[in-house]
Order: C-alpha cells, then structure tokens, then sequence
C-alpha cells in the first residue's frame, strides 16, 4: 500500500457553482432572494395557523412545523454561501463544516419524517374520517413530531461521528456550495468503505421507510376516494390532499435526481446545481403550494393582515396625539 500524505485539516473550499467574478453579483442576488421568499412565505404559514383558530388541527399543526424545519433547513447553507460570495471568500473551517453537515442531515431528515407524518394524516382523515378525531389526538400529534425529531437528530449525530473518523489529504477543494456527506468521503484519504456502508444503509432504511410508509398511505387514499359515488365527493377528497402531494412529488424527484445523477454521471457542477432544487427552491415554493390551494390558509392571512391594517392607523394615530 502506498503512504499517504494525511495532514491537520483546518479549513475547507467550498467552490460553489461559479468562479467568473462577473457572475458573483447575480448568483448573490438570485440566492438573497429566493432565501428571504423562503423565511418570509414559511414564517407566514406559521404566523397564519397560530394566530387562527380554525387551523389548531392536526394538519395545519404538521405543516407549521414543516415550515420551520424549511427555514432551518435553507438557513444551514445559503447564509454561508451568501457570505462566502460577498466576502470572496470560499473558505470553511473543519469545525464548521462539519456543523453544517450534521444540521443539513439533521433538517433533510425531518422534511423527510414530517411528510410521511403527513401523508398518514391524510390517510386517517380521508379513510377514517368518523375517527379522525380520536386517532389524530394531541398526544399522538406531539409523538409523532418528537419521534421525527429524534430519528433525524440520531441520524445526524451518527453521519457526523463517521465523517470525524475520515483523514484528509492536501486535496480539500469542495465541488460544492456547502459541505455534504457525499462529498466529504469523497476527499478523504483514509479508508472509506465503513462510511460508505453506513452512509447507504443508513440513508436508504431512513428513506425508504417514510417513502414507503408515504405510498401505502396514498395507494388506500385512491382506493377509499375511488369507491366515493359522487364526482363533488371525490374532489373534494382529492383536494385535501393535493397540496401535500404535490409537495412530496417535488421534494422526492429533486431528491433521487440528486443521487442518481451523481451515482451514474459523477458530475459535480451537475450535482450542486440539482442539490439547488431540493435544499432552496422545494423549501420556497412549498408555501406557494399550499397557500394557493388551501382556502384556510388564504382566509387565515387575510384576518391576519386585515388585523395589522387596522392596529396600524389606531397606532399612528395615538401617536399624533402626543
């Protein structure tokens, strides 16, 4: 075997999509952008189904926290990237990396447990609409969130711990905007093949599972929504779940795209630009999504902005006063 040259990692270089100096202020803007349409849209969701309610379910109560995880998610990696391009500045440090993978597997993770959470809400509300109530109480609601928190963060601290055992060379260019598992054991000099094990075992049980557990509860949603006799009925149970689908479809073909482009191209500028969909542009259209089908959530933020308006001009005009 030949030695190899292992050295004290410090820092890391997140290459990112671009290094044209003409193109830095574009992707700067672009990526500003759709971040604060990501914080503003999901932290009106949540502002919406506290401030209202009618959407204290079981429903609106996952997606409020879906929402948050959303925000979490895309604050683990475009801020870096957003100072990184304004600084000039692609660098990293180890510690800090490694940080932002084990928060990045911790929120993908969740966005993974809390849509197949979801899909099982549907699937009682659609198929046991007499018990849903009763099935869907507050205790299983909190359990079924504190359960996909605890699975992803276990997740995460294991991708974590592998990644610290990993040496590195002299090569510590990341073909990437932020530090990703795959990337990581892809530089790595030390022997790989555990954290490959790991990282395949782990990922396809987590993901699988919920991508399971979301189909078997679509297959009886079309079986129960088939077997209503009026066309009204059917739309209206089909509508409940539209959004939601819509959501998962996104989420889970930006997803495999990621990993089966990068298994069978081996293309990195490919594979960032696809992370794109998944990690920024999924978190920020899922408000659209749901507040532009949803009645409830329209209806929701127009109280909540009608009722800004009017202690707005109470406001000013007690200020005059003084």
């Amino acid at each position: 075997m030949e030695p190899k040259n292992f050295t004290h990692v410090s820092e890391f270089i997140l290459l990112g999509f671009s290094e044209d100096p003409e193109l830095q202020p574009l992707l700067f803007g672009l990526f500003l952008s759709m971040y604060l349409v990501t914080v503003l849209g999901n932290l009106l969701i949540i502002l919406a189904t506290i401030s209202d309610s009618h959407l204290h379910t079981p429903m609106y109560f996952f997606l409020s926290n879906l929402s948050f995880v959303d925000i979490c998610f895309t604050s683990t990696t475009v801020p870096k990237m957003l100072v990184n391009i304004q600084t000039q500045s692609k660098a990293i440090t180890y510690a800090g990396c490694i940080t932002q993978m084990c928060f990045f597997e911790l929120f993908v993770g969740l966005d993974n447990f809390l849509l197949a959470v979801m899909a099982y809400d549907r699937y009682v509300a659609i198929c046991h609409p007499l018990h849903y109530t009763v099935i869907m109480n507050h205790r299983l609601c909190g359990l079924l969130v504190w359960v996909s928190w605890i699975m992803s963060a276990l997740h995460s601290l294991l991708q974590s711990l592998m990644a610290l055992r990993l040496s590195f060379c002299t090569d510590l260019d990341i073909p990437h905007f932020f530090c990703e598992t795959n990337q990581l054991v892809y530089l790595a000099c030390s022997d790989t093949f555990l954290n490959n094990m790991v990282l395949y075992f782990v990922a396809g049980l987590l993901g699988r599972g919920p991508l399971a557990g979301i189909l078997y509860s679509y297959s009886k949603i079309v079986s129960s929504i088939r077997a209503i006799s009026s066309a009204q009925g059917r739309y209206k149970a089909f509508s409940t779940c539209a959004s939601h689908l819509s959501v998962v479809s996104l989420f889970y073909c930006t997803l495999l795209g990621v990993y089966l482009n990068s298994s069978i191209v081996q293309d990195a500028d490919s594979s960032a630009t696809a992370s794109v969909m998944y990690s920024v542009v999924t978190p920020m259209l899922n408000p659209f999504i749901y507040s532009l089908r949803n009645k409830d959530i329209k209806s929701a933020l127009k109280r909540l902005f009608e009722e800004e308006i009017i202690k707005r001009p109470i406001f000013l005009g007690l200020k005059n006063c003084f």
